[in-house]
């Protein structure tokens, strides 16, 4: 019985052009008492590898947290298995505004304790007590209200290329940096203020939004669905669109667009762009922004140290990333100093 992925990524990669079918990317999270994670893990292994579908799903005793693409043909039967498991049964599913058949080219389904690394002591607050819901057409009417103050939820590799009009981005590299910054900046407004939070697909909000009410925050308001879902439910209603830039996303696109406005930097010279890489050093593999030109200038690679190990046989490279770990500027997204034009 399989329970784990056992093909790279160039092998997945290769028998998705060989199948030549259309795949959808979706997201979708649920928070949910799951008594044995493991069990419910290796079932949704075992009926998605079926499906071939493929992406990274976490699961925790408080519930799911899924980016995936299946494909097309499948869409129905890997909907019918949701639709199987109580609580996701009729669970709204983000659909990618821009689809790619490789957005993820394996299934990872891992067991976390929690389904949002959030670093909050659930068990300190009612994490049901959530804020209201909103669709796009109230959160356009609620941002223009000038007592009202809207909050990014997401980290600065995520805002820096796009955002809503008017929002707070706090410039922070995790989502637990950003709670008590927010909490801090906007004290005086807790009873006032109609505080309108956003994320990208809307489980950072779930969780914020108990989290404010809990710290005496009268009037919490998020974003239903998050940027994706406000992104379509703005185009099938022919709404206002007050999201400027493209939205990170967490997969090999690494963004869709949202609106033609191009809001960031190539972070080696200066361009306007909005394309994310990862380092082509292998040893590296740091996030960064870098445009068509500078791609080709530096092989993709965020450095002139990196870019002469990346031209060095394999072999070589694997000698030298033996006995060695990624460092943590992996994840400082753009803060790297080899990057002369970071935010």
């Amino acid at each position: 019985m399989q329970l784990y992925n056992k093909l790279s990524a160039k092998e997945r990669a290769e028998l998705i052009d060989e199948a030549g079918l259309e795949r959808i990317t979706i997201s979708f999270y649920q928070y949910a008492n799951i008594g044995n994670p493991e069990i419910f893990r290796n079932h949704l292994y075992l009926n998605w590898d079926k499906l071939d579908v493929l992406g990274r799903i976490y699961v925790a005793k408080e519930g799911i947290n899924a980016q995936l693409s299946v494909p097309a043909p499948n869409f129905n039967a890997f909907k019918e298995h949701l639709d199987s498991i109580s609580f996701l049964n009729g669970i709204r599913l983000n659909i990618a505004r821009e689809q790619d058949t490789k957005s993820f080219l394996k299934l990872k389904v891992k067991v976390r304790t929690k389904i949002l690394a959030d670093g909050l002591n659930d068990e300190s607050f009612d994490v049901t007590n959530k804020g209201k819901h909103l669709r796009a057409k109230e959160f356009n009417d609620i941002i223009a209200d000038p007592n009202t103050i809207l909050v990014d939820m997401r980290n600065h590799y995520e805002s820096e290329i796009g955002h809503f009009e008017g929002a707070i981005v706090p410039d922070v590299d995790t989502f637990r940096d950003s709670l008590d910054i927010i909490e801090e900046d906007l004290k005086d407004h807790k009873e006032d203020k109609n505080l309108v939070m956003y994320c990208t697909g809307g489980i950072r909000c779930e969780k914020a939004s108990a989290y404010y009410k809990h710290k005496g925050f009268k009037k919490v308001f998020q974003l239903e669905g998050g940027i994706i879902e406000y992104a379509r439910q703005v185009e099938a209603e022919g709404l206002d669109n007050k999201f400027k830039g493209k939205n990170f996303v967490f997969d090999h696109r690494k963004g869709e667009k949202i609106s033609d406005d191009i809001i960031s930097n190539c972070h080696q010279c200066g361009k306007p762009c909005d394309t994310h890489v990862n380092c082509a050093n292998e040893a590296c593999h740091l996030l960064f922004i870098q445009c068509e030109e500078c791609a080709s200038a530096m092989d993709t690679c965020c450095s002139d140290t990196c870019k002469e190990i990346n031209s060095l046989p394999f072999e070589e490279q694997k000698a030298l990333r033996k006995g060695k770990s990624n460092s943590n500027k992996i994840f400082k997204k753009g803060r790297s100093e080899v990057l002369k034009f970071k935010k």
